[in-house]
């Protein structure tokens, strides 16, 4: 079996998991000194994290809610993470009142940390920092979020219609990664979006 046919196995292997809510195919974790490689590599595996939010009903708290997640089908990551969410839970709501938010990922539940605990600094972290817009539903863009995350999540084709799910995404301002000893790693949004790898 050649490289490429191989490669392509492996993520078909991770796609059939994926669409049963575990990953049976972790790709190689980048090198540690390769920030934006590091840093596409955990959202793109993911496929859920902490989205926080300023709380319009606790007077202006930060409120954190676990969100399901997809930044473009599996194997072809963007980095830009979309959400498919509801005014009936609170995170849209707020979102709604004002933008401002973060999503936090752990490499944690990809399993590859062995048995450090999650906060040891070799066990990655990322919080993308920015604005949770509502997408237009009638754009191309919206199409896009639409196969990005039911291909990751099957049964949100299957939620209530009559809860009004919208699609958002994060339009990412500030990237905070650690993915190793000796703090956060400096990384700009312009590296991330378009690091010097293919996407994840």
């Amino acid at each position: 079996m050649g490289m490429k046919a191989f490669i392509c196995l492996m993520w078909l292997l991770m796609w059939v998991s994926q669409s049963k809510g575990r990953l049976l195919f972790i790709p190689s974790k980048p090198d540690p000194n390769d920030a934006a490689a590091s840093a596409r590599w955990l959202v793109s595996l993911n496929f859920w994290g902490v989205l926080n939010t300023i709380s319009a009903d606790l007077g202006g708290a930060p409120f954190g809610n676990v969100v399901s997640y997809s930044d473009g089908l599996t194997g072809a990551g963007t980095g830009i993470p979309y959400f498919y969410l509801t005014s009936l839970d609170p995170t849209a709501r707020n979102a709604l009142e004002n933008d401002k938010a973060s999503l936090t990922v752990s490499e944690y539940p990809l399993g590859t940390c062995g048995t450090k605990d999650p906060m040891n600094p070799t066990c990655s972290k990322i919080s993308l920092t920015g604005k949770l817009k509502l997408v237009d539903q009638q754009s191309k863009e919206a199409e896009f979020a639409r196969k990005a995350l039911f291909s990751k999540h099957p049964e949100m084709k299957d939620w209530p219609k009559n809860h009004n799910f919208q699609f958002f995404k994060l339009e990412i301002e500030n990237i905070f990664l650690i993915d190793w000893f000796g703090g956060p790693k400096p990384l700009t949004v312009e590296q991330y979006l378009h690091p010097k790898i293919q996407s994840i």
